[in-house]
């Protein structure tokens, strides 16, 4: 089992956050061998941040460190979306978060639109925790870690006064369509 994963979207929402937690959720939690390669702009907000993550049960069969047949993309701002359609296998799952638009390149990936800021924002009362009600969407459709590993990263990396909340944006993620 190998699954090839791209997390790209712009600094502030969280997207070197959600590759760790992942990261920690299958190496720690599911004994999975994971390697990562974060690339971020230099301004702090704004700037495109990018997660590569390569999860496998077979140490072997992490031959690069880099994704280059995603099999599940998030894309949490659009203006990433054309850029990285060549490095999609053709029935990746696709999510794509669509309070900046819906626009989209994908014909033949398994594509799920969700206005994540806005979900977040009505369901656990604040957009800032968009990013994990989008993570939560992406375990829900594509299994490609356990929520109860999911939690425990995010309990573990997260501070404490932080928890309610976010598991609570995981848990809206999880039921949706």
């Amino acid at each position: 089992m190998k699954v090839e994963m791209l997390i790209v979207g712009r600094g502030g929402q969280g997207i070197l956050l959600l590759g760790r937690v992942i990261g920690v959720a299958a190496s720690k939690y599911a004994g999975l061998y994971v390697t990562s390669v974060e690339a971020y702009a230099s301004e702090t907000r704004g700037g495109e941040s990018r997660v590569d993550l390569v999860i496998s049960d077979n140490p072997e069969e992490i031959d690069y460190v880099r994704v280059l047949n995603a099999d599940i993309a998030l894309f949490m701002y659009p203006y990433n979306l054309t850029k990285y359609s060549e490095i999609l296998k053709e029935n990746a799952y696709v999510f794509i978060n669509s309070s900046f638009g819906e626009e989209h390149p994908y014909k033949t990936q398994k594509v799920f639109l969700k206005p994540y800021n806005e979900i977040a924002e009505k369901n656990v009362g604040t957009s800032r925790v968009a990013n994990i009600v989008a993570l939560g969407h992406l375990i829900a459709k594509t299994g490609v870690q356990k929520v109860e590993h999911v939690e425990k990263a995010l309990k573990e990396i997260i501070s404490e006064n932080l928890h309610e909340i976010n598991i609570k944006a995981l848990k809206t993620g999880l039921t949706l369509d």
